[in-house]
């Protein structure tokens, strides 16, 4: 019995490009192939099959976590090419939704200590810095890893996972620095973080991306993290 030949426009999940395009699921095979389509689901879906993605040791993140403050270089995903990481997504997402849990409710103790009001800890803290961290460095590589694919451009979602988790990096740093109960240093410190950030996640697309659509793609990133920062300092920090 002849098997059917492979198609060309095979499917890749999770999406993997440039060096190490073998990595992920590679969906091979026509009409009528139940048992790799199978396959190919379960292995979505396993937490085993992205244990690669976590392959990296000390030197290698804090390697990483410095090239994040450090934006006008441009050359993260050279840096992550052979071997990108979802540790950093994970665990940055993770610390700064502690951090913005505790350190919120601590500076909101220090604006209230001089007044008579008493104070209670705000559990809807970390109910809002799950939501807004988690979804955001989830969905926004997401969206525009699809707006670039729909622009005909190739692109990797793992490695856009990769950098918008260690462009959140700076956000941790800069909530232990909003504790200051003073409004105008807390506002020159979000700016700060603000631009930084968004800069690393801007400068990063442009030397990744050629398009003639690139200043798009650019100003919406650069508008988005600057407005997750801001919302950071309005809602846990006010």
């Amino acid at each position: 019995m002849l098997l059917a030949a492979p198609t060309a426009n095979s499917p890749i999940l999770p999406p993997n490009n440039g060096s190490n395009a073998g990595r992920g699921y590679q969906t091979l095979g026509g009409e009528g192939d139940g048992e790799q389509s199978t396959n190919k689901w379960n292995g979505v879906f396993s937490v085993s099959s992205y244990t690669e993605y976590f392959n990296v040791d000390t030197d290698l993140v804090l390697n990483r976590l410095m090239s994040s403050l450090n934006p006008t270089t441009g050359d993260f995903f050279s840096k992550i090419d052979a071997n990108p990481d979802l540790y950093g997504l994970i665990w940055i997402s993770t610390t700064l939704v502690f951090v913005l849990s505790s350190i919120g409710n601590c500076a909101t103790y220090l604006m209230q200590s001089d007044s008579n009001s008493s104070w209670n800890f705000d559990v809807n803290y970390v109910n809002v810095a799950a939501c807004s961290v988690y979804g955001y460095a989830l969905l926004v590589p997401l969206g525009f890893y699809f707006l670039i694919r729909y622009m005909g451009i190739s692109a990797s979602l793992i490695r856009f996972w990769c950098l918008w988790g260690y462009s959140l990096f700076v956000l941790v740093l800069s909530s232990f620095l909003l504790i200051i109960p003073v409004e105008f240093l807390r506002w020159t410190i979000t700016i700060a973080a603000a631009t930084t950030s968004a800069s690393f996640v801007a400068l990063n697309l442009r030397t990744y991306v050629q398009s003639d659509d690139l200043m798009i793609i650019l100003v919406a990133s650069f508008a988005l993290q600057a407005a997750l920062t801001i919302f950071i300092k309005m809602w846990f920090f006010s």
